[in-house]
């Protein structure tokens, strides 16, 4: 059955593509969840439109995160942190404690941006990327410091 992909979908096509599925995965799983519509002239006029306006929100997503990088850039945080014993940390410096901190600084970024590997046990400075989009990521100087 041919259908045409409204949103992508791994291992079958991207938005607007015209794919060739079984008919049993598209009357079952495609077109009820509306991922898929089945390939008719107003169909396909409807999904253009709607590659037309994600191409618009993708373009304009790009630009808000090339102008949050650019804030980025040269931006640095100091986080205070209870210590004990030989400069270990009581607890964790975690991403979203890092995006707390960038919050009391003006800056708005969704926690799973933050690019933390494991959280940060010991006092010092450390360049934490920020994924801000697809295309772009930016790092950023963290200072833990003593409380």
């Amino acid at each position: 059955m041919k259908v045409i992909l409204t949103q992508e979908v791994d291992n079958i096509g991207l938005l607007g593509e015209v794919v060739t599925v079984k008919d049993g995965f598209a009357r079952n799983y495609l077109i009820p969840k509306g991922i898929a519509v089945l390939v008719t002239p107003q169909n396909m006029k409807i999904v253009e439109e709607k590659k037309k306006k994600e191409a618009v929100q993708t373009k304009k997503r790009k630009e808000d995160a090339l102008a949050l990088a650019a804030r980025l850039t040269n931006f640095s945080c100091t986080i205070p942190v209870k210590v004990i014993e030989d400069e270990r940390l009581f607890g964790s410096v975690t991403a979203e404690t890092i995006q707390k901190a960038f919050e009391a600084e003006g800056i708005t970024v969704e926690k799973k941006t933050i690019q933390l590997d494991e959280p940060i046990k010991k006092l010092g400075v450390y360049q934490i990327p920020v994924k801000l989009h697809a295309e772009v990521s930016v790092e950023c100087k963290v200072w833990v410091v003593k409380e």
